[in-house]
């Protein structure tokens, strides 16, 4: 049986070293999001952490999960970039797939990692799809910002996963889902199979708070079910704690 892919989220912020606070909150809530949808038995990797976010990290990530660790991924955090990672695990840049805007085409579940018979009459299986599925972050800016150029220059190949931006915790999740799972994002250039599941979207949701107070997100969510079934309405798939985090940066804007 192929083991699952591994997923790496390789950090791209400039973060301020001297701050009490490495992580922000709503990136250590993406993050835990990611280990949830991602899911048990795979890895998420956090890549280029400098050693004082890499203790921050561990300690938030490890008392975020340990009331509920039993369905999420494992992580492994990173001093090393993406680069090193996959050499220490004689992991060939080809069998690492960089989520791009700009990729050429849609994942797929073609992407996924598989094994093949040689057909050079030798025993050895030949490995084809992606081992690794590596994203920039902390992304998420709202207008988007290329930082994935950084990553795109290395040469990895890129696939996309449509033309609307996503939160970083949604791209692992859609990915996961389309490449492991068999869904479709419902785009025009993606293999179409019959039968296969589409992931429902809801795009640039409002989230209202009561008194009037609502903000419109800049971003592609899937559909949260259960929160959907109770509001009888599509709601985005978001971290837990995310909406009350965005409702108390909104109250604090209406502070004077």
């Amino acid at each position: 049986m192929t083991a699952r892919p591994q997923y790496v989220i390789e950090h791209l912020e400039d973060l301020d070293v001297d701050s009490p606070s490495t992580f922000p909150q709503w990136a250590l809530l993406e993050y835990t999001h990611m280990l949830e949808l991602v899911g048990s038995g795979s890895t998420v990797h956090f890549t280029s952490l400098s050693p004082r976010n890499i203790d921050s990290l561990r300690t938030l990530l490890t008392s975020s999960s340990s009331s509920s660790s039993a369905g999420r991924a494992n992580f492994e955090l990173h001093t090393q970039g993406i680069l090193s990672l996959i050499e220490s695990v004689n992991v060939p840049l080809e069998q690492v797939c960089l989520l791009d805007p700009k990729g050429p085409l849609p994942v797929s579940s073609n992407d996924a990692p598989r094994e093949t018979a040689a057909q050079d009459g030798t025993t050895t299986a030949k490995q084809e799809g992606f081992r690794f599925f590596l994203f920039g972050g902390i992304l998420g800016d709202d207008p988007p910002r290329d930082r994935t150029a950084i990553l795109r220059q290395m040469g990895f190949p890129g696939r996309h996963l449509g033309p609307v931006q996503m939160t970083t915790d949604t791209a692992v999740g859609v990915t996961k889902r389309v490449v492991e799972d068999g869904m479709l994002m419902g785009l025009d250039d993606e293999p179409q199979r019959q039968g296969a599941q589409k992931i429902k979207w809801v795009q640039y949701p409002e989230l209202k708070f009561g008194r009037g107070e609502s903000v419109e997100m800049p971003f592609r969510y899937m559909v949260d079910p259960v929160r959907s079934e109770k509001s009888g309405t599509d709601e985005p798939l978001m971290p837990e704690g995310m909406r009350e985090l965005i409702k108390r940066d909104l109250d604090r804007s209406f502070e004077f």
